[in-house]
């Protein structure tokens, strides 16, 4: 490659050369030869020396011996930016333009073309072009970075880099601002409202930052994100540029290129969720995996996809296995990854301890909606892998157990996976059966699915029986259902307690647990009624005994009548206020309903 590039300099001074001949004056021979790059080029010192402080100096220091050759070491921008230099020193007219201002700035300062030694010299003109012209249009700001890529680290040394940076994000933002008042009006009652806007309605500016070289187009971004431009915007950006880079072909010496690209790229994500779409984290993430990247850039792409996985697809989980040495298919440990930032991040928004979080309807509370959602993705992903043959199934049941087990409300899905993996491996042994029929809860199970499973003979004995099991409860409550509404009650009872698993399961832990603190608050106030109850049952008693004490009159007799009527009547009320499950138990005494409040508690 320094090969390559020696010889560009070489046809670049050849070609100066050629052109200098056209415009240096050839009725006078020359008396000075500058050496630019391997390159050499006649001209004449008056010309030079009167603009050039670099080369004044070098001749006054070999005034004695009469210097007649000269080597420019390192000179930014070649022997094409010396002959703009010399046209310069020689009076021809040149036009400057974004392509080649940055050139002009860079060697007027190398050889010294300033105001200094010279009035209304090339440094100045240079400047004044980057001032009026460039620096308010980004097009040429762009065009001037790019050209800035070959002038390291001179054109960073003078800030033509960093002040077309600035300009850049100063302009997209102004562009956002001006476009977010445009949307602006007002509505029939008065009040000023936006308009709806398009998806980066206004950011022509992102095709034209994707040909600029990754160093620059980080700090081109960062200082965007500094303006306050739009994370949506920053996120199309992205996309554009990686498409560009990644799509092109890959040989040994663009996949260094192409890894710092992945690289940059993960490390300038805007933080906030779906600034970029999850299809585009999971095609960095494979690119991440291929080339190597950083443990720390993988890391970040599976919290970040872990945090909107509920919006994935099942081709987005299909990560191919780029390792050597690995005999399966896809990249199961990285999903598995993802899938425990996803329940992480899950439990994390909620803490099981804090009972105050389940007395109110707190925005932190666990999205049912999205468990549903990745506990399916999860399921078909688990069907897929399990035609693996090289799949262990211990990777297979790290996957399956990853979601939290109120993650499924049905468990067809899951079901078919392990079917199909215990169909592709027909070599496994009855415990590792045993182990993955664990996972089926098969109260969950659709009729069916359960139909299937009765009569699969890849299922273990001890499961087939659970199924038959279920089926049997089932039926039973489909015949029950057909009785009179007078046993209505009791049969929604018994369905209950058949299907409680599945709807628990379907409730998130926080309604879980707020449906079971308010059935304990009613247990505790029925229980105090019949305590209450009682204590006057117990008090009417004694009042008999002390009476019977007293007296065996017919006066007693007529007062025992009554308070037996009293004591009935008492009885009957309070079985026909009650509705607790409990109210057979009116006889037992105080201190037993003590100790079942208690252990209620």
């Amino acid at each position: 490659m320094d090969k390559d590039k020696h010889q560009q300099q070489l046809s670049l001074a050849k070609s100066s050369r050629q052109s200098c001949n056209e415009w240096i004056f050839r009725d006078v021979p020359s008396d000075i030869t500058i050496e630019v790059n391997g390159g050499t080029i006649a001209l004449h010192k008056f010309p030079l020396v009167s603009r050039s402080g670099r080369i004044r100096k070098l001749v006054e220091e070999h005034r004695d011996s009469d210097i007649s050759r000269v080597e420019l070491m390192n000179l930014p921008g070649g022997a094409e930016s010396f002959e703009l230099a010399a046209k310069f020193c020689y009076g021809i007219n040149f036009e400057i333009t974004p392509l080649n201002v940055a050139q002009l700035c860079c060697v007027s300062d190398y050889l010294e073309m300033t105001e200094e030694f010279s009035k209304d010299n090339l440094h100045l003109h240079a400047e004044q072009y980057l001032e009026s012209i460039v620096y308010k249009n980004l097009e040429m700001c762009v065009e001037v970075l790019q050209q800035c890529e070959n002038l390291l680290p001179h054109a960073n040394e003078l800030n033509i880099v960093s002040r077309c940076i600035d300009a850049v994000a100063s302009k997209a933002c102004a562009e956002q601002i001006a476009l977010s008042f445009s949307r602006l009006e007002y509505s029939s009652s008065g009040r000023l409202h936006t308009i709806r806007q398009a998806k980066c309605e206004g950011d022509w500016w992102i095709e034209d930052l994707s040909v600029i070289r990754i160093d620059l187009y980080q700090r081109v971004i960062t200082a965007m994100k500094c303006r306050g431009v739009r994370p949506e915007s920053i996120g199309a950006s992205l996309v554009n540029y990686a498409q560009k880079v990644l799509t092109k072909k890959v040989d040994l010496v663009s996949t260094g290129h192409q890894k710092l690209v992945v690289e940059t790229i993960i490390s300038l994500l805007p933080v906030e969720r779906l600034a970029v779409p999850i299809s585009f984290l999971f095609e960095l993430l494979r690119n991440a995996v291929m080339l190597d990247c950083t443990i720390a850039c993988r890391l970040d792409l599976e919290r970040r996809i872990g945090s909107q996985l509920d919006i994935a697809t099942l081709d987005d989980l299909l990560i191919p296995s780029f390792r050597q040495g690995c005999e399966t298919l896809f990249d199961v440990d990285t999903v598995y990854r993802i899938l425990v930032n996803f329940s992480q991040q899950d439990d994390g928004e909620y803490d099981m301890d804090d009972v105050s979080i389940f007395e109110s309807d707190s925005p932190h509370s666990p999205s049912q909606s999205a468990l549903l959602k990745v506990s399916k993705l999860v399921d078909d992903y688990l069907a897929e892998i399990a035609l693996d043959v090289n799949l262990k199934l211990s990777k297979f049941i790290a996957i399956a157990e990853a979601l939290p087990a109120h993650a499924r409300t049905i468990h067809d899905g899951l079901y078919r996976a392990i079917d199909i993996y215990l169909k592709t491996h027909k070599g496994i042994q009855e415990a590792d059966k045993k182990r993955l029929c664990k996972l089926i809860d098969f109260q969950k199970v659709s009729q069916e699915a359960g139909a299937h499973a009765a009569l699969n003979e890849r299922l273990p004995l001890q499961s087939v029986v659970q199924v038959l099991y279920f089926e049997q409860l089932r039926l039973r409550n489909a015949l029950c259902c057909s009785h009179t509404d007078g046993n209505h009650k009791q049969v929604h009872h018994q369905s209950w307690q058949i299907s409680s698993g599945a709807l628990s399961a379907a409730m998130s832990p926080r309604d879980n647990y707020a449906f079971l603190r308010r059935e304990n608050r009613e247990l505790k106030l029925e229980l105090t009624r019949l305590q209450m109850r009682l204590n006057d049952l117990e008090k009417e008693h004694v009042c008999m005994k002390r009476d019977m004490a007293k007296s065996h009159s017919h006066k007693f007799m007529s007062s025992f009548s009554k308070k037996i009527a009293k004591l009935r009547f008492f009885r009957h009320s309070s079985s026909r206020g009650s509705s607790s499950p409990s109210r057979q138990s009116y006889r037992a005494d105080s201190k037993a309903i003590e100790r079942t409040c208690a252990s209620i508690e």
